[in-house]
This record gives structure tokens, C-alpha cells and sequence, in this order.
């Protein structure tokens, strides 16, 4: 038995938070001031309680650790891809933890150019990311941009390829994202608010002057919108991205003129999204235009672009969800998925044929890969199952020959896929709403009730949870435990209605599909609460937050990372990043309808004395996404609210931002908690 230690006891100030007659008393408020040596003094102190309370799993996370690490292939790489006469290769090396990039010219046989080594660049420092990389035209120069602290905030800096100087320009406190106009000498990129981290201008850039000099090409004035800039796959295109959950809009500028004035593609209206491709003398778009939920693709010349002129190529299916294109100089890929499943079809455009990439699982997730050419026959997709791993394939679409390029290696000799069972099961909801869920097991398993299950999900934003590979989780597999994987409404599993149906006023969804899964599983005996464990991250976060307080008896577990559950606190205060711009999926709470509606689901205020499950919570000091504040002041009212003797642990990386560790292996560390805190709980070691 762990001897009982005392945990940390966030001082109360009360803080009365009013809206709409309805007074809210925040005792943790404070927590918010990340200045404050008090604040960094209670994170510091719940380090240490969870340090010292899982010490006697120590041996096991290293354990865990190397397991995880030794069926990685360390000397890695990716299948190289032919762009603009070369062959760019993303390498790792025994180890160690970051990626080196390198090309080759004109042949894989070439001698290798290094890039950038991020091992190289990240050394001396507690976290590195290589954000944005883009090329010159002329082959001559990279641009790239470096975050140092984990929050999101890069700067641009240009390389020269041929003498391998990093030249003075230096834009600071930026997005990272940047692109190259055809001229081989200007630059676009975005920058954000400081305070808010919203994406909202666009600069231009000259080589050789300084940032005080760039010019502002566009402020995006609604802070329910962020822009982006990028270049057209045809290179003859840069296009300004104005995007929020709802609507989106572009301006488009030949690439040969980056002094040019950008002009909308179509002017932004409510409730409508369009992306645009272009090919040759038109664009392609894909639009929920007309009512078309699913989406569907429309084609217009280049010289006129405005919604009137529009054409239909692909129609608005009810059971379809058109979600993405690959255009090719003889064929269209489009990228569907239907009952929840992605399904690549490929058509020739002259309508000689038509057909779907043949997929057998029931769990597995494709999609295309890198395809950067107009002019090849060969497309790149990806696929993988709970049980396969992932693989990389070209396909000849014209002779329906594949060959795999790749597939992901598990060492350690252990490891065999016909070992495993994956199945797809379908829970009903409690509006009588089938939901799927996915999972995978070793074969043999009884269903008794007695084993071990993590069930995952996330359910926002429109994001597909789709099933996949992984290799850590191996470990969990092989100590007996069920991995399964929700995939409830706030996602756009089934379609863009599946989304819809779990957003705004009907978010609840959302939460009792997860909760209806739990039942389901518990009922055909796949486990039971005495078993039974959740994990969400992010938005998964809050499903996590919302299940510990509505039914925390149907779990022995749950892991929330980066969780969001001050739902009501961040929704009030648009001076906290990212948050005019979550108003279209969660509701402005300055309304009051969707104040009441967040008020009744928000983790946070809904936290009341009863049993509340072991929980293990993670966040990062530098979290630009979720603030770290949210999981603090949510632990410190738990810890005075839960009854019983579970264990609540609060693990604060003071390094890291929304994505954790930011080395490969410093990942594993982090995953190896995860996973001994279940193991732990079950009492499995082996």
C-alpha cells in the first residue's frame, strides 16, 4: 500500500464572476497570474506530491520507457519525394531525438545535402520546434522558423543552400508559417496578435531589409477569423486564407508578381466554406455552397472567380462526405469518407473509368500522402489499421499496380499483427443514435468483464478520430488491456451532420455518446467500471471533465491531458488566446442562451462532493492553446470536492507547450506515465 501522503492545498480567494443575475464564486482564480511566485510554488509543489506518490513506479515508467523505445526504428527515414528536381528525405539517427531534413538532387543516388539538423539547432535548449519550411524556386534558399518555448510563437529566419549562411533577416514573434513568391527574393508570411495568438495579418517581405520595413498586405479586422498564406500546388498562386469554424474566404495574387495587390476569390458569406485548388487555366473548389453539407466540387476559370461562375463537377451526396481532392493531369482523387470510414476514388477526367482503392479492415484509416506532381500516373496514399501498421504506397492509376514504398518497422522480434483482433462494434445512444466504436485486443480474450479497457475519444472541432496504428501501445495490448476508440458526435466520423450534432446547443451529445459507449462495453462484457478507463486530450479534455462529474462511477480511471474545462472563464475573456475564434463551435457566452447551455456542462462549475474516479492530469506552463491555469484551478477544486480514497494527480511539464515534450523519445517519458498509471492501478507489471 502507498503511504499516504498529504497533498498540496490551494489557497481560497474567492472571486465573484457575474453574468446574466447568475454569480459565480472562483476560489482559484488567482491560479491565472503566471507571474505570481505563489502560482509556480503550487504547480511545483503538485510536481513533487505526484513524484513522490508514484516513486514506486519509477522502475516500471523506465521499463516501460525502453519497451516503447526498442521497437522504434532509430535510424529512420521517409520515403523521399521528387519536387522541383529534388528529392527531399526527413531522417532520424540512433539516438537521437530530432529530425535532420536533407535532399538530394536529381537522383536518390546523389550526394546528400543536409538541410537543417534539429539536433544541431536544439541543442541547449528544454524544447525546439522546426515549424515552416519552404524552398526558393531557384533551389537556392530555405526559409524556416524555430519555437524555443512551446507556445507557438516562431521566428522566420532564411538559410542559403549553397554557402549554408543563415542570412541577417530575422522576423520575430511570428506564426511561422511563410511562403516564397516566384521571384526568388520576396517573402509572405503571418504574424499574430500578442496577446490573443491570433493569426490576424499578413507582411511581405524583402531579403536583405529588416522587419520594421515589411509590408502589412492584410488584417483580418473580425476576431472570429485567422488568415494563413500558402502557394497553389501549380506554384502559380499565393492565396490568403481567412478562416473561421464556419465560413472561410481567399485572395489569390500571382506568385510573379509579389507587389501586386491580392483580390478576393469570393467574398465571405455566413455558414459557407470553399477551399480552392488550381490546375492549369481554373480552380477547383470545395464548398458547402447551395445547402451542401457534405460538400461538394465545383470548377471556374481563373479570371473569373466569384461564386456565379461556379460550375458543378462532383454533386452533393447525403451519405458522403467529400473531404478533400488530389488533382492530376489525367485523373481526380477524390478523398470521401462513408458509414465512417475514409474510401479513396479515383476518375480519369475524360470518364473512361472510375473506382474505389480496395480497403478490407473495419478499422483503418487511409488517405493520400505526398503528391506534389501534376504529371504522373503515380499517387501517394498512406494506410494503416489498430492492427497493421502504417504503410506508404504508390498506386499506378492507370495500371491499378501498387507497390509499398514503406512500412513502419517494429522491432524487438515480437510483434506480429495476426496476434491481434480488431473489431467494430456500434453502441446506441441514449436518443437512439448508433455510434461506432473501435477497437483492438490480443486474440484469446474472454469477454468476462474483467479486462482492463482504455477508451479514447475527442468529439470536436469536426476532427475524425480515425483508427490507427501504434506501436507504443503494444504495451498496453500485450499486458491484456482492450484499446478502443469512440467515435462520438462532435467529430465528422459520419459525416458533416455528425458534426453538427454535437457542437453549440447540442454539444451534450458529445458527452453522453461517450458515456453510452462506457455502458455498452461494460453490458457485452468487454470490461466493467471496476476495469474501465478514459482518455481525452484538449477538447478531449472537457469530455473528460464532463464524464468525471456526470457518471465518474462507470470508471476506475481517466487520463485528461492539456484538458479544457474552465469553459466558462476562457469563453468570458477574449483577451485568452485562441478564444473569439471557438464562439462558432462552442457559442458566444456573452448570448444568453449559450451562456446557460455551457454554464450546465462546464467541468470546472459543475465539480460537487461525490466520487470522482483516480485521475491522472497533464498540462505545460506553455500551453498557447489550453492555459495551464484550467487544469490547476480544476485539480485544486477537485481535491476539496472527491470523496473516496482515488488518487488525483496534477503533472506540470514547466518546459512544454499545448504538444508536450518536443523530442521523439522525451514524448515516450511522457507516454510512460500515461500508461503506468493504468498498469499501476490494475496492479500489472509484468
Amino acid at each position: 500500500m502507498i503511504e499516504k501522503l498529504q497533498p498540496p492545498v490551494a489557497k481560497i480567494i474567492p472571486t465573484e464572476l457575474e453574468k446574466f443575475g447568475d454569480l459565480r464564486i472562483d476560489n482559484y482564480f488567482w491560479l491565472k497570474d503566471r507571474e505570481n511566485p505563489e502560482v509556480i510554488d503550487y504547480l511545483n509543489k503538485e510536481n513533487e506530491y505526484y513524484q513522490q506518490m508514484t516513486a514506486h513506479t519509477q522502475d516500471f515508467q523506465n521499463i516501460l520507457f525502453e519497451e516503447m523505445k526498442a521497437r522504434i526504428k532509430e535510424d529512420d527515414q521517409s520515403v523521399p519525394y521528387l519536387y522541383n528536381g529534388y528529392y527531399y528525405i526527413t531522417r532520424y539517427e540512433t539516438g537521437q531525438n530530432y529530425p535532420i531534413y536533407s535532399r538530394k538532387k536529381g537522383s536518390l543516388s546523389a550526394k546528400e545535402e543536409i538541410l537543417f539538423d534539429c539536433n544541431v539547432m536544439a541543442q541547449g535548449q528544454p524544447y525546439f520546434k522546426l515549424g515552416g519550411m519552404s524552398i526558393s524556386p531557384d533551389n537556392k534558399l530555405a526559409i524556416f522558423s524555430t519555437d524555443i518555448i512551446g507556445r507557438r510563437i516562431y521566428t522566420i529566419q532564411v538559410k542559403n543552400l549553397v554557402t549554408n549562411e543563415i542570412l541577417e533577416d530575422k522576423i520575430e514573434r511570428v506564426t511561422g508559417s511563410a511562403v516564397w513568391a516566384n521571384d526568388n527574393k520576396t517573402i509572405f508570411y503571418s504574424s499574430q496578435d500578442e496577446v490573443t495568438l491570433r493569426s490576424d495579418k499578413i507582411f511581405k517581405h524583402k531579403l536583405g531589409t529588416t522587419q520594421v520595413e515589411d509590408v502589412l498586405v492584410y488584417f483580418e479586422k473580425d476576431d472570429t477569423f485567422s488568415v494563413d498564406i500558402s502557394k497553389s500546388k501549380s506554384r502559380k498562386y499565393l492565396a490568403i486564407e481567412s478562416g473561421s469554424t464556419l465560413t472561410t474566404e481567399y485572395r489569390i495574387l500571382n506568385a510573379d508578381n509579389p507587389d501586386g495587390k491580392f483580390k478576393i476569390f469570393q467574398k465571405r458569406k455566413r455558414g459557407v466554406e470553399y477551399s480552392i485548388n488550381h490546375y492549369q487555366d481554373s480552380f477547383y473548389i470545395l464548398t458547402n455552397k447551395d445547402d451542401a453539407e457534405n460538400f461538394k466540387l465545383m470548377k471556374t476559370h481563373e479570371e473569373a472567380t466569384s461564386a456565379e461562375n461556379w460550375v458543378e463537377i462532383i454533386a452533393h451526396r447525403e451519405d458522403v462526405l467529400l473531404e478533400d481532392i488530389e488533382i492530376f493531369s489525367n485523373y481526380l482523387v477524390l478523398e470521401e469518407r462513408t458509414g465512417g470510414l475514409n474510401k479513396i476514388r479515383i476518375r480519369s477526367w475524360d470518364g473512361s473509368e472510375e473506382y474505389y482503392l480496395p480497403f478490407g479492415s473495419e478499422t483503418y484509416t487511409a488517405y493520400t500522402s505526398t503528391n506534389v506532381d501534376f504529371e504522373t500516373e503515380i499517387l501517394r496514399y498512406s494506410y494503416q489499421s489498430m492492427a497493421t501498421p502504417s504503410s506508404v504506397i504508390d498506386f499506378n492509376m492507370r495500371t491499378k499496380e501498387k507497390e509499398i514504398k514503406k512500412e513502419q518497422e517494429v522491432l524487438g522480434g515480437k510483434f506480429d499483427k495476426n496476434n491481434y483482433k480488431e473489431e467494430r462494434v456500434w453502441a446506441t445512444a441514449k436518443d437512439g443514435t448508433k455510434v461506432p466504436v473501435s477497437m483492438v485486443y490480443r486474440k484469446g480474450l474472454k469477454k468476462d468483464g474483467k479486462n482492463p479497457l482504455l477508451l479514447y475519444a475527442y468529439g470536436s472541432y469536426g476532427h475524425s478520430m480515425d483508427a490507427y496504428f501504434s506501436s507504443t501501445r503494444l504495451s498496453l495490448l500485450d499486458r491484456g488491456f482492450i484499446y478502443a476508440i469512440a467515435h462520438i458526435r462532435g467529430g465528422e466520423d459520419l459525416g458533416r451532420q455528425w458534426y453538427e450534432d454535437g457542437k453549440l446547443l447540442q454539444k451534450k451529445n458529445t458527452f453522453t455518446d461517450f458515456i453510452d459507449c462506457s455502458k455498452y462495453l461494460i453490458e457485452r462484457k468487454y470490461t466493467s467500471p471496476e476495469h474501465l478507463y478514459a482518455e481525452g486530450g484538449s477538447a478531449g479534455g472537457l469530455l473528460m471533465g464532463v464524464i468525471v462529474n456526470e457518471a465518474p462511477e462507470l470508471y476506475n480511471g481517466v487520463i485528461a491531458q492539456v484538458p479544457f474545462v474552465d469553459v466558462m472563464t476562457t469563453m468570458l475573456d477574449d483577451t485568452i488566446p485562441l478564444t473569439t475564434g471557438e464562439y462558432d463551435e462552442w457559442g458566444n457566452p456573452n448570448v444568453k442562451k449559450y451562456y446557460q447551455y455551457m454554464r450546465s456542462y462546464s467541468p470546472y462549475d459543475n465539480i460537487r462532493e461525490q466520487y470522482y474516479p483516480n485521475m491522472y492530469v497533464s498540462t505545460g506552463l506553455h500551453d498557447s492553446q489550453v492555459q495551464y491555469w484550467e487544469p490547476a484551478k480544476w485539480v485544486a477544486k477537485l481535491r476539496v470536492n472527491k470523496k473516496e480514497d482515488t488518487v488525483l494527480y496534477l503533472d506540470t511539464n514547466m518546459d512544454a507547450g499545448h504538444g508536450g515534450a518536443s523530442g521523439r523519445f522525451e514524448a515516450l517519458k511522457e507516454l510512460a506515465k500515461e500508461f503506468s498509471f493504468l498498469l499501476d492501478l490494475e496492479k500489472i507489471k509484468k
